[in-house]
């Protein structure tokens, strides 16, 4: 009701409504599994825009890939739900350079949704150059180390118990300590810059192009505000590498996620060959 609410006024054809399908229940206790098939790519789409009230999504995202399920089968699906004109845009998210590719060659991709951030950089070795080959826009999720460019280890203070961030590698104990060196030195260059360390990690993802669309995560006003800040500080040649310098993965301790998530690095699917539609 509060989305459809706040569409309300004409504002609908002002703004562009983008959700995600993949990941749902897997028995009804907590258990998740990642699904990628036709049937339930078009159940999702249409629960979507019954629930949004919309008779279109603008920019659909498969939010994390099947690999049981050949990544053609799962465009398929989206090429005829734009046909259709349930869907205008196809994005993929987490998704590898060759996943990529071969999802466009059955229906462009518009968008790839990834995580990038001073301290999530191994999608630049491959990724990145792919979508930008192939004209796809970037979205960069998580562009403030889930929180941790904000405030540093401070962040633990206030978590809930069911916060998963408190799971994470990188947060760990062990890890942490070693990793609040890298906060340290980018709130040094902060002050030298004249901005928070929040807003100097946002302006890094921002100067790596046009065509990337960090996308900060926040539940109050003044960090909203202080995120569009980030657009007016302005990084030098030599600013961008010292913080890439600092940033780099030997400086880092801990891994983006627990082993058993499902990300770009195991996001390959078989050939459409394989698929057995009945």
């Amino acid at each position: 009701m509060e989305f459809e609410q706040a569409l309300n006024g004409g504002l609908r054809e002002r703004v562009q409504v983008a959700t995600k399908f993949g990941i749902c229940s897997a028995d009804g206790k907590g258990n998740r599994q990642v699904r990628g098939d036709p049937a339930y790519v078009r159940a999702s789409c249409e629960a979507s825009m019954k629930r949004l009230n919309i008779d279109c999504i603008d920019l659909y995202y498969q939010h994390r890939v099947d690999a049981r399920v050949p990544i053609e089968v799962t465009i398929g699906e989206l090429k005829k739900l734009v046909e259709e004109g349930k869907v205008k845009y196809i994005g993929l998210s987490e998704a590898s350079a060759s996943t990529i590719r071969r999802a466009h060659a059955v229906h462009p991709i518009t968008a790839v949704q990834l995580e990038w951030s001073l301290w999530s950089r191994d999608v630049e070795a491959d990724v990145i150059p792919t979508c930008r080959e192939l004209g796809i826009g970037i979205v960069s999720y998580s562009p403030l180390g889930r929180g941790f460019f904000s405030v540093g280890s401070k962040l633990f203070k206030n978590l809930s118990e069911d916060d998963f961030r408190q799971y994470l590698p990188r947060f760990q104990p062990e890890n942490l300590v070693h990793n609040e060196k890298l906060f340290d030195r980018l709130h040094e260059i902060a002050k030298r810059k004249g901005c928070t360390p929040s807003q100097l990690a946002l302006a890094w993802v921002h100067h790596q192009g046009n065509d990337v669309c960090p996308i900060p995560g926040t539940t109050r006003i003044e960090n909203f505000n202080q995120n569009i800040g980030a657009v007016s500080v302005k990084l030098t040649p030599n600013d961008m590498a010292e913080l890439e310098s600092i940033a780099s993965a030997d400086n880092i301790k801990g891994s983006r996620y627990k082993s058993t998530m499902i990300t770009w690095e195991n996001s390959n699917t078989p050939p459409p060959s394989s698929w057995n539609a009945a």
